[in-house]
């Protein structure tokens, strides 16, 4: 530590913080042009700029010549001594970043090599969904009954903070149960008709994700998807290319996913669904994605592509084994599989 906190002055060219600053310029433009998704470059830029535990705090006036393995040690041991709460996989976005300045001293010719950073452990946790049969039996079908609840407080014309609840919600949700895409401003509120195609063989939607979480994708929804869109199309007679899908009077977009939000607490609120027994976690609308892709696996007797599921996703494999596979159970026919001698 001693040797990391001398006064000596660095050469600003052999500085960690020069590094960093050159990280984040060359981050920004790959943004621009986009190569890189601009949400990972705030989490780098957020990792590298914190002011209670940023990356730039601890290592910004340090000549990257000196920097060693154990240096990353002594930075994590001050980690824990500050914020001992940081979960493992803030950890490893800090050490995904500091590998990546690290890398521009690197290509630079100030250093010959990347020191080792030991990834931290994640724990893997199920994520909350809502169980539906024949995972459960038909009378504990939490999907459906949100479902039903849907319609029901819009016959009733219930209002949540004076908007009143309509069947918009109840298409939102199927929505997202058969398109896998994730309810963000990014991605499910920036959805316009213009980002929508109609296919055949099978019958589907076929959505542009332009800016998503993972970055730019295409997605092709399951078939109840496009009577989905058919109904919204309806509602919408005088749309454009520009119109978005949900809530097309709120042109800002933040504001029309805070008002879904709204919506579907008190949703969840009147059916009892707050909690996922299971899991203990609260029920949010990123419980319907999840919803989406554990029904692509029960519903397919796990013959589903996990690959392609993955990428029409905008996930990874590794995210829908750790998260979803490993939690659910073996369904009949995979209990069959499992047990068979060959032909």
């Amino acid at each position: 530590m001693a040797l990391l906190r001398a006064d000596v002055p660095v050469d600003a060219e052999f500085s960690f913080k020069g590094f960093a600053q050159k990280l984040l310029r060359k981050s920004k433009v790959q943004a621009e042009s986009g190569e890189r998704n601009a949400n990972y470059v705030k989490t780098m830029q957020w990792a590298i700029m914190n002011n209670d535990w940023g990356l730039l705090d601890f290592f910004g006036d340090k000549d990257v010549r000196q920097v060693r393995t154990h240096s990353w040690q002594e930075y994590l041991n001050w980690l824990h001594g500050k914020r001992p709460d940081l979960s493992p996989s803030t950890r490893n976005t800090l050490s995904a970043t500091f590998r990546n300045v690290m890398k521009i001293a690197q290509e630079e010719g100030a250093i010959s090599d990347v020191p080792q950073t030991p990834r931290s452990k994640l724990k893997d946790n199920p994520r909350p969904f809502f169980r539906f049969h024949p995972l459960v039996p038909k009378a504990d079908d939490a999907y459906q009954k949100l479902l039903s609840t849907a319609q029901a407080m819009s016959m009733e014309c219930v209002e949540v903070r004076g908007i009143p609840i309509t069947d918009e919600l109840y298409d939102l949700i199927l929505f997202l149960v058969h398109s896998f895409v994730r309810p963000l401003t990014t991605e499910l509120y920036a959805l316009t008709h213009g980002d929508v195609m109609i296919a055949d063989d099978p019958r589907r939607l076929i959505l542009t994700i332009r800016d998503g979480k993972t970055g730019y994708r295409t997605s092709n929804t399951m078939a109840a998807a496009v009577s989905v869109y058919e109904r919204i199309c309806i509602r919408n007679p005088n749309r454009s290319l520009q119109t978005p899908l949900f809530l097309p009077q709120y042109a800002n977009r933040t504001t029309a996913g805070k008002v879904i939000q709204r919506q579907f607490g008190a949703l969840l609120d009147r059916a009892g669904l707050e909690v996922d027994p299971f899991t203990g976690k609260a029920h949010t609308l990123y419980s319907l994605r999840h919803t989406a892709i554990c029904m692509r696996i029960i519903n397919s007797h796990g013959k589903v592509n996990i690959f392609n599921l993955a990428k029409n996703a905008g996930t990874s494999v590794d995210q829908i084994e750790r998260f979803y596979a490993k939690y659910l159970p073996l369904s009949k026919e995979m209990a069959k599989n499992l047990q068979s001698f060959g032909e």
